[in-house]
């Protein structure tokens, strides 16, 4: 009963109230206040320091950035250049072979396979697939679009009889690399930016129906319904797709007579 009197009396512990009148000493107070100037001090300086290499930062951002779009525009120059140097090899190729029949009968070869390697632009009807991010690829790094899963789809829709692909505009032949650079996805060392469309020429009747029942688009459809990714698939009366202007000739040889 001593005991629980005690506590009644004196519910807080001596020590706690020795420990208040303490901290509120003139000494507990100089220490408190310094401690606190120096704190703001070191913010002061960090501020500063963020405040002065702001300009330098952005400067350098941004030449980089004119940089970069000064590469793409060259790039895009060259690539006009490539289209018409290559319509005058085509002129000069039609010249160089003559109108007898031995020379249509190449020229026939060759105008068919133009359009499979993508050495020329092609128009028709096909397929057109549009994936993108999940929504929830800011927080998760494995809800957003690999340059796997594009290589898988290309490869499903060549698989499902398609005779013209392009990615975001960009045609695809044997020769294309698809590949990661950093946060972004490359055709032939072109970055690409979300939404990607993939454009695919071929039998419509069939096309889209072999490529939804292939592995690739089985893994798409996990994709759609696991990770959330975008993933859309409709016909197209008339596609059009450039050519691949990465498109050289590396070997070439006279034929047997």
């Amino acid at each position: 009963m001593d005991l629980l009197n005690q506590i009644i009396r004196q519910p807080m512990d001596p020590d706690y109230a020795f420990a208040a009148v303490g901290n509120e000493s003139p000494q507990g107070r100089w220490k408190l206040g310094v401690l606190a100037m120096i704190i703001g001090a070191l913010f002061a300086v960090a501020a500063l320091q963020t405040t002065r290499a702001a300009p330098a930062l952005q400067s350098e951002r941004s030449e980089l950035i004119s940089r970069v779009q000064t590469a793409e525009r060259e790039q895009d120059e060259l690539r006009g250049r490539v289209t018409s140097l290559t319509e005058d090899i085509a002129t000069l190729r039609t010249a160089a072979l003559g109108d007898d029949d031995a020379a249509r009968l190449v020229e026939a070869q060759i105008s068919t396979l133009d359009p499979v390697v993508g050495n020329t632009a092609v128009t028709g009807p096909g397929v057109l697939i549009v994936v993108d991010d999940s929504p929830s690829a800011a927080a998760d790094a494995r809800d957003r679009v690999l340059d796997i899963d594009l290589q898988v789809l290309a490869n499903g829709l060549w698989e499902g009889g398609a005779e013209a692909i392009s990615i975001n505009g960009h045609r695809l032949s044997n020769l294309t690399a698809i590949r990661s650079a950093g946060d972004a996805i490359t055709v032939d060392y072109r970055s690409l930016t979300r939404p990607y469309r993939v454009e695919a020429i071929g039998d419509v009747r069939t096309l889209q129906a072999r490529f939804v029942e292939s592995s690739a688009g089985a893994w798409w459809n996990d994709l759609a319904q696991n990770r959330r990714m975008r993933y859309e698939i409709s016909d197209v009366k008339q596609l059009d797709l450039a050519a691949d202007p990465g498109i050289v000739l590396r070997h070439a040889g006279r034929a047997a007579s």
